[in-house]
């Protein structure tokens, strides 16, 4: 890959961001395509992520911004124009700049996930499904599982008000098919999915107990790196199937070549 004066430029934004992925798959498609740009990985702590976007947004020769653990939701916010699935969601993982400068906000993170889940055999409709966290990736793979067409869905998150925002953006839209709770309720739940950022670091607590589980269940994580997070390690070894996180990101390649018109 050649960089010079021409090339198009786009970020991903983390706090961390040492964990991402992203650059790994889209710098090798930017290049199988022929096209002039590049993704890098930016540091922005929670603090200073308004100025860090404001400053990234006036520079002109930068097309996107890709949005990772924590900024999801504060990221919808600063956005000119927000896509149906972000206002469902109440987050966004990628911001686009429109012809007129202006930008605008979508959420793949959902649809890039359940993708994945089909693509692996482990289609969720009408199935019974579990989910910790209602944060920013959790709130756009909860709208997403309902939209392929999961029967039920059992959402915890220890932030209640949170959990209540959430649960009404999804009643509006799929009314009486999620249940929301503190604590992990995996009960009758045949998918069970971690989308919280548990498991980055060697000594996290694990989202819920894997050998609470009914036999056989369909354990997945978001979590990219480590590939095998603690979670998937207990899971494995007590003969649940595993799905990765990194899955998820593959998930959500075409719907990127689409949304940045990469052809």
């Amino acid at each position: 890959m050649s960089i010079s004066g021409t090339t198009r430029l786009y970020v991903v934004l983390g706090d961390p961001v040492t964990q991402v992925q992203s650059p790994g798959l889209l710098n090798p498609l930017f290049a199988k395509l022929d096209v002039d740009a590049v993704l890098v990985p930016v540091h922005a702590p929670a603090p200073d992520l308004e100025r860090i976007v404001a400053g990234l947004q006036a520079i002109a020769n930068l097309d996107g911004i890709f949005v990772t653990v924590p900024h999801k939701v504060a990221a919808a916010g600063l956005a000119d124009r927000r896509s149906p699935m972000v206002e469902i969601t109440g987050s966004a993982n990628a911001l686009r700049r429109e012809p007129d400068g202006r930008w605008y906000a979508e959420n793949f993170d959902g649809t890039g996930f359940v993708a994945g889940l089909v693509e692996a055999g482990h289609d969720p409709q009408a199935r019974t499904v579990f989910l910790a966290g209602a944060g920013g990736a959790g709130s756009a793979i909860a709208a997403a599982l309902l939209a392929a067409g999961a029967e039920r869905l059992a959402v915890c998150d220890p932030d209640s008000a949170k959990l209540a925002a959430l649960r009404a953006r999804l009643d509006a839209h799929w009314p009486g098919r999620t249940s929301v709770s503190a604590e992990p309720d995996t009960a009758g739940a045949g998918i069970v999915v971690n989308a919280t950022p548990l498991g980055l670091r060697p000594d996290d607590p694990l989202p819920f107990r894997p050998d609470e589980l009914a036999p056989r269940s369909v354990v997945a994580d978001i979590v990219m790196k480590p590939r095998e997070t603690r979670l998937l390690r207990e899971a494995a070894a007590l003969g649940h199937r595993v799905h990765y996180g990194i899955h998820m990101l593959e998930g959500q390649l075409n719907a990127y070549r689409a949304f940045f018109g990469l052809g």
